[in-house]
């Protein structure tokens, strides 16, 4: 819980993929992909170790390669074992494991593909946040790398802004990455509370939860971002996993 309302949880994931090493399961949005000690909310993790509780009772170790924000939909690989937490790990390192990414982001995109390559850094280091894990792009940052590709635009309708359908094709794997550098390319993620022009909108939300005044603003409930695809290769196998656009972001692209 945090302010006076409890954050919403949509605790549901399905499995995605699973062998005697891995699982990689596509979980909703709000999940949080495991515990933090300021929060009790039923986790990603937590689910997962249900589910393989038979796995784990006989020795089996779950270990995180990717993790997600909590409002961000899609793909997360596990391992199963302490052997492919290794190789999987030091692939991740190396930048062998390859992500893709579907955002919907206010305005119609003036370009086909773009590349942004600036660095990140915190922002409240800089004193231009209260908010402790807001990023920003800074020269004293960390090096960092995300490609786009525009798939789709569409024009404004009612209440829902001229919308573009975005691939991101992250190369580096920094905290809010994808969020921080299409809100410096001028087109922040719908639904984004801390990139998306006001950063007053998500202290709000931690003290109220979802109201109508935030809807207004914010048009869908929680960033419009989703881990489309993981590719990966472990013992030599290559192994590749999609999951299709969540029917909350789905519903604003016809």
């Amino acid at each position: 819980m945090e302010g006076n309302k409890p954050i919403a949880v949509n605790a549901c994931f399905e499995v995605a993929y699973e062998d005697a090493d891995v699982i990689v399961v596509d979980k909703a949005a709000p999940l949080l992909v495991h515990p933090t000690k300021h929060e009790r909310n039923y986790t990603l993790l937590q689910g997962v170790q249900e589910l393989l509780a038979y796995e784990l009772a006989t020795g089996g170790t779950l270990s995180l390669i990717n993790r997600l924000d909590r409002e961000t939909s899609g793909l997360v690989l596990i391992a199963k074992n302490a052997f492919a937490a290794h190789e999987l790990g030091c692939a991740m390192q190396q930048q062998r494991i390859h992500k893709q990414y579907l955002a919907i982001v206010r305005g119609k995109t003036a370009w086909e593909y773009a590349c942004c390559a600036e660095a990140l850094a915190p922002m409240q280091a800089a004193g231009r946040s209260s908010i402790r894990v807001r990023r920003m792009c800074h020269p004293s940052g960390k090096p960092s790398r995300t490609e786009f590709f525009t798939l789709q635009r569409e024009k404004s309708k009612g209440v829902i802004p001229a919308i573009s359908l975005v691939r991101c094709i992250p190369t580096t794997g920094r905290m809010h990455q994808i969020r921080v550098h299409l809100a410096h390319l001028g087109y922040p993620i719908l639904g984004d509370k801390m990139y998306g022009g006001d950063e007053n909108c998500y202290l709000r939300f931690m003290e109220t939860g979802w109201t109508p005044e935030l809807a207004s603003k914010l048009i869908i409930e929680r960033h419009a971002l989703h881990a489309s695809d993981l590719d990966f290769t472990l013992h030599g196998r290559r192994v590749r996993v999609h999951s299709e656009l969540p029917t909350d972001m789905a519903s604003l692209i016809t």
